[in-house]
């Protein structure tokens, strides 16, 4: 199973865009769930993560800019992408930590990643 991404592409800066992430199989629960991304000569980093109940963590550079959001009953994620900087400018990941099947333990998830590109 690995995590499918949408919703990377090209806009200008001041743009906004939405990224989407779902698996392409069957995950017996999900508990975090998180967007990552990884500029060009960086490490990556994580952007924001949320919890099964709700609960979000932000990266300061995003914090009030960007908005993450799931849908449990879906297991997906969204990366809700306003304002944009050009130094928002990188390949993100979308990442999630779940079961594969009852009883087993936990893993990590991730997906091949979408470009972000913002023009100043």
């Amino acid at each position: 199973v690995q995590l499918v991404e949408s919703g990377g592409g090209l806009v200008q800066a001041g743009g906004s865009l939405r990224l989407s992430c779902a698996p392409s199989g069957s995950i017996f629960s999900i508990n975090t769930m998180g967007w990552y991304r990884q500029a060009p000569g960086k490490q990556r980093e994580l952007v924001a993560g949320i919890t099964s109940g709700g609960s979000t963590n932000y990266a300061d550079s995003v914090k009030g800019r960007f908005t993450i959001s799931r849908d449990n009953a879906k297991n997906t994620v969204y990366l809700q992408m306003n304002s944009l900087k050009p130094e928002d400018t990188a390949v993100y990941y979308c990442n999630a930590n779940g079961r594969p099947a009852p009883g087993w333990g936990r893993y990590d998830y991730w997906g091949q990643g979408t470009l972000v590109t913002v023009s100043s």
